[in-house]
């Protein structure tokens, strides 16, 4: 074991088998086979199911399961029973979860490690074994209650319209994209880089939550954010730009890129037209601004693209009026229209505030 003082991190490997103890509820005991056998599962659809949540298939001899695998099998096998889980949709999901747990296995996993290092005293692989045994139950409560409360907000966004159920729905999508990216992750070192990454979700994070908007996911050093009202996207970008414009703020410089229209939700992820016009949109749009389509301008505007004024022009503040104000919250300058991928003369707006 390394004793760290080059900065070598100490050999943990000996909390593997406390730590497993702990979260399979005892000492693996089973083979796969015995699995099979107590659960009752045909050993296809087990095997599937496994490769799906992005697990390694044991052998048939190695004695690599508990009990709780067992049960966990069977609840798997009953919800496709339930129709839950039906044949077309067994895959995406299943894979949708072993995606997430899986990263947010290694992000738990690594912080346990960090703590029980950074404590400094006693022995570090027994204090991983300790703090499993006392953080983890918090943990897994907490993320529970997390997913009722995104349940809840699911629920009342997804239920509560006239055709519920509908693949498709108005959305407003928005892409933002730190500027000088490359160059920037060049100069950083792999923690750096983590930690920056980190803080520009974070911050993108809070914006969004904060204008009503909700983060769909991190692409690298690109954002993706939706709406369901388009003020509220329109809100966010701008917020976003205006940071990144503030020498005195650690977060970058951005460009953003909005469209609003019929978006199709799946599995926590978005899809379709708008979706891949407001991320074209972004790969055009100049450092600190935001650029809107077609669908996003008459949305905020209360125009019809008839209405705009010619190519270049600057447009009056419009936009509904801000509560207790006569002032428009937005304007808008008709750019040249633009070839991307997809998409031949599409038609872009930058979006600004309204002076004022």
């Amino acid at each position: 074991m390394a004793d760290g003082a080059g900065g070598d991190r100490l050999d943990l490997t000996g909390a593997v088998d406390a730590v497993e103890r702990f979260l399979l509820e005892g000492t693996p005991s089973l083979t796969r086979d015995q699995v099979l056998e107590q659960s009752g599962v045909d050993e296809e659809v087990a095997e599937e199911l496994w490769r799906w949540l992005g697990f390694p298939q044991a052998d048939h001899d190695d004695v690599a399961f508990t009990p709780l695998d067992v049960a966990s099998l069977r609840q798997a096998v009953e919800l496709v029973e339930l129709g839950v889980l039906t044949e077309d949709r067994q895959a995406a999901l299943v894979r949708t979860w072993g995606r997430s747990f899986a990263r947010l296995a290694e992000w738990q996993t690594t912080l346990l490690a960090d703590v029980a290092l950074e404590e400094g005293v006693g022995d570090p692989v027994a204090r991983v074994a300790e703090l499993a045994e006392e953080v983890l139950p918090r943990v897994e409560a907490l993320q529970a209650y997390v997913w009722r409360r995104h349940l809840v907000s699911a629920a009342g966004r997804l239920l509560a319209v006239d055709t519920p159920g509908s693949p498709a729905a108005p959305l407003a999508v928005v892409f933002v994209d730190i500027v000088g990216y490359t160059s920037r992750s060049k100069s950083l070192d792999e923690a750096g880089l983590v930690g920056w990454l980190e803080g520009f979700e974070s911050v993108c994070t809070d914006i969004a939550v904060e204008h009503g908007g909700r983060v769909i996911k991190n692409i690298g050093d690109e954002v993706l954010l939706v709406a369901d009202d388009p003020a509220a996207a329109a809100a966010a970008a701008l917020a976003m730009v205006e940071r990144g414009a503030d020498e005195d703020d650690p977060f970058p410089q951005v460009r953003a890129g909005m469209a609003y229209g019929e978006v199709v939700s799946r599995l926590g992820d978005v899809f379709g037209p708008t979706v891949n016009i407001a991320a074209r949109l972004t790969s055009v749009a100049r450092p600190g601004t935001v650029l809107v389509d077609r669908g996003a301008y008459e949305a905020l505007s209360g125009r019809t693209d008839d209405e705009a004024g010619t190519e270049a022009d600057e447009d009056d503040g419009v936009g509904d009026p801000r509560p207790g104000t006569d002032d428009r919250p937005y304007r808008f300058r008709r750019v040249r229209r633009t070839s991307v991928k997809g998409y031949s003369r599409l038609q872009p707006w930058v979006l600004r505030r309204a002076a004022g």
